[in-house]
């Protein structure tokens, strides 16, 4: 009953304050066009990240009733945006069995940072579809896809820090899974695009992946439609080494898609930290080693809070976040609208 009331207070905050719009202006004024970036709704980004790092949620773990939850709360709003469901029989949410038992060392790893032992069976991920105009008639088949991720899990209950055991994971990535609910807004408004867009939220990333690997073995498209994959991952809070005050995108030397984007308004640039191989380290890689040309938006400035129960609300920069996600909306757009196509560069493939 407890987590019933708070989806609905969720949910009811949601429909009363997502009429105040922030004009977003792009991140760095050398780098964003004027016009570039959309209005995004302040106040939406507020609720929804507030709710999925709060500590009703438990940190959202993997494979937990907390990771559902927040699930069907991305699931909720991307039918109230008019998305087509695109999981598994005729709803928005994919149901992936998790090993059982777990594998013995991510077992291990689990006990011994105190994370909760409970049997953890499946996880879930949240797909819906921008049904573009080159594509048939709903419930036909689509073409090109322009897909948009991010992992909806967290590291939930674990070993107490200064008398705090929820890892909320407000950065980690909350801040990524609200940037694809309103990019989904925000695209869904309006003429449709060209090529179809498809936005999934992976669960179980935390545990290694899981919710995208079954995605990758039932994708509702074939991969091949697949033109570009963006990830978005932990953007809640500016980035001290990029000057501008941007966002970056990990293995950017590694196709024309980062460059290509910032040509038409985005605000990223190269990642700043290629010693932490950012590029191998997010639900991204697992579609790059097939291929698709797949990177992650990031603005992780190596902050201690990471994986840790002080990623918490507090620490987000609402006013970044917002600016971020609405600077990416012009070019995802006319990505969506083009003929063309991104390609990895000689020896970028993975």
């Amino acid at each position: 009953m407890r987590l019933r009331v708070v989806l609905v207070w969720a949910l009811a905050a949601l429909g009363g304050s997502c009429s105040g719009l922030s004009s977003g202006l792009g991140i760095g004024d050398s780098r964003a066009g004027s016009g570039q970036a959309a209005a995004i709704c302040a106040a939406c980004v507020r609720a929804e990240l507030g709710f999925l790092a709060s500590d009703e949620l438990h940190g959202r773990g993997s494979g937990t009733r907390d990771e559902h939850l927040a699930a069907l709360y991305a699931a909720s709003l991307f039918q109230s945006f008019g998305l087509e469901p695109a999981g598994e029989n005729g709803g928005y949410i994919q149901r992936a069995p998790l090993p059982n038992p777990l594998p013995e060392k991510l077992a291990e790893r689990l006990k011994k940072h105190g994370f909760d032992q409970n049997q953890r069976t499946d996880t879930w991920n949240t797909l819906a579809l921008l049904r573009g105009t080159d594509a048939a008639a709903a419930p036909g088949p689509v073409k090109d896809v322009i897909l948009l991720t991010a992992h909806v899990d967290h590291l939930g209950l674990g070993e107490a820090v200064n008398g705090d055991s929820i890892y909320n994971g407000a950065d980690d990535d909350a801040s990524g899974t609200t940037a694809v609910l309103e990019l989904a807004r925000a695209l869904s408004k309006g003429a449709r695009p060209r090529r179809s867009i498809l936005f999934v939220l992976f669960g179980s990333e935390e545990l290694g992946g899981y919710g995208n690997r079954y995605f990758l073995e039932h994708s509702p498209v074939p991969l091949t439609q697949i033109v570009a994959n963006l990830e978005f991952e932990m953007l809640g809070r500016p980035d001290a080494a990029l000057k501008n005050g941007g966002l970056w995108l990990t293995g950017y030397e590694r196709s024309n898609l980062g460059p290509t984007l910032a040509q038409h308004g985005a605000a990223i640039s190269a990642d700043p930290h290629p010693d932490q191989h950012f590029f191998q380290r997010s639900d991204n890689f697992a579609l790059a080693k097939q291929g698709i040309v797949a990177q992650t938006v990031s603005s992780f400035g190596l902050h201690k809070d990471y994986h840790q129960p002080s990623d918490e609300i507090s620490k987000i920069d609402f006013d970044f976040l917002t600016r971020s996600i609405g600077s990416m909306v012009g070019p995802v757009r006319w990505l969506a609208d083009t003929n063309w196509r991104p390609e990895w560069n000689a020896g970028g493939k993975p």
